[in-house]
């Protein structure tokens, strides 16, 4: 049996969660108890609660509905890295349902260590562990293609742009954004192309010929050199050329969850507040019924390439084309050294 398995990043759903959930995305970096509490408390500003959890429901339930449409019957299992529930608990799930074939979605649309490989670690993590309960459960683990220049992503961002372009002034900039990483990481993968790409494709779409991408949401430590310019900073600079205001397109996100509610309509508001910019931030596509119906395409796509079927149709927009599946040998690499990772039936 095959199951598709929405692969995410989790959050705290309550103020007993925020801490013990800041342990488990820092573990292993020797960051103290007190500093999370302080980086914690975007979390506590919104009752202990991030969005992306029920966003997630919201989400495996929209594809559930899709795929009944389609008439396709397979089970819709949902897992997370850093919070509840948590990949080995979606992965027994599996196990218990007589899944052979896993194929994961992950809600990161682009390509880069954190928001590929790492998923692709965790998953092998996540197998081993149910497979010591069960050592004859070996399934295969396929992982649906980065889909930033996919149509179905696409086209709610070009709808979004255009809804907040309309409400600021004639001449107002295009500020494109998404979540910093260190520049090294940068370096050894597309991230940065690839939003480039999908920038490109929007602005055209609204008839901007100028745009920016900038970055936010960065939590390394200073000394260490993240992407930049920082979305606030670019706001202050926009204010002092004399823009007359700021469309903020999170292209960089496929929900509205923490990085957005906080470093988009808090702080990065706030900032062009206090310099008096004018500013409109974009919607993430959540649940919009395209892409969704995205989700459900690449799932028929990777379920064919699985089953050795040649001329599977993959769409895309922009100059890139689509990312090879399974993942090319070495992409994204971990910066701390080689480790397995599931991607197709095999570790690599």
């Amino acid at each position: 049996m095959d199951a598709l398995l929405i692969v995410s990043f989790g959050g705290p759903e309550g103020p007993d969660d925020v801490v013990p959930f800041l342990e488990r995305v820092t573990r292993g970096r020797g960051i103290p108890r007190e500093r999370l509490v302080e980086v914690g408390a975007h979390y506590t500003h919104f009752g202990g609660v991030s969005p992306i959890n029920d966003q997630n429901r919201a989400l495996v339930a929209a594809i559930r509905a899709e795929l009944d449409r389609r008439e396709e019957a397979l089970p819709v299992l949902w897992g997370n890295r850093n919070w509840h529930p948590l990949l080995p608990a979606a992965l027994r799930g599996a196990r218990d349902l007589g899944v052979d074939r896993i194929f994961g979605f992950l809600t990161s649309a682009y390509s880069s260590y954190s928001g590929c490989r790492q998923y692709r670690e965790n998953l092998f993590d996540a197998v081993a562990e149910v497979q010591a309960e069960d050592p004859g459960w070996r399934p295969e683990v396929h992982k649906l293609r980065t889909y930033w220049n996919h149509p179905g992503f696409v086209a709610p961002v070009v709808q979004a742009t255009r809804a907040a372009l309309a409400e600021l002034p004639p001449g107002s900039r295009l500020v494109f954004t998404t979540h910093s990483i260190p520049t090294a990481d940068a370096d050894r993968c597309d991230y940065v192309a690839q939003h480039r790409d999908l920038a490109a494709v929007v602005a055209a779409a609204v008839g901007h010929d100028t745009w920016d991408l900038v970055y936010q949401s960065r939590s390394g430590a200073p000394h260490v050199p993240w992407l930049e310019p920082d979305i606030s900073d670019h706001l202050r600079a926009l204010a002092g050329a004399g823009v007359p205001g700021a469309a903020m397109v999170p292209i960089g996100f496929v929900s509205d969850h923490m990085e957005v509610i906080w470093d988009l309509d808090t702080v990065a508001a706030e900032t062009a507040a206090e310099v008096g910019l004018p500013v409109a931030r974009a919607a993430t596509p959540g649940t919009d019924q395209r892409f969704v119906a995205m989700v459900a395409d690449l799932l028929a796509e990777q379920r064919a390439h699985a089953d050795g079927q040649a001329g599977v149709d993959r769409p895309t927009l922009g100059a890139l084309g689509a990312r090879p599946t399974p993942c090319a040998p070495g992409c994204c690499p971990n910066p701390r050294g080689p480790r397995p990772a599931l991607c197709g039936s095999d570790p690599t």
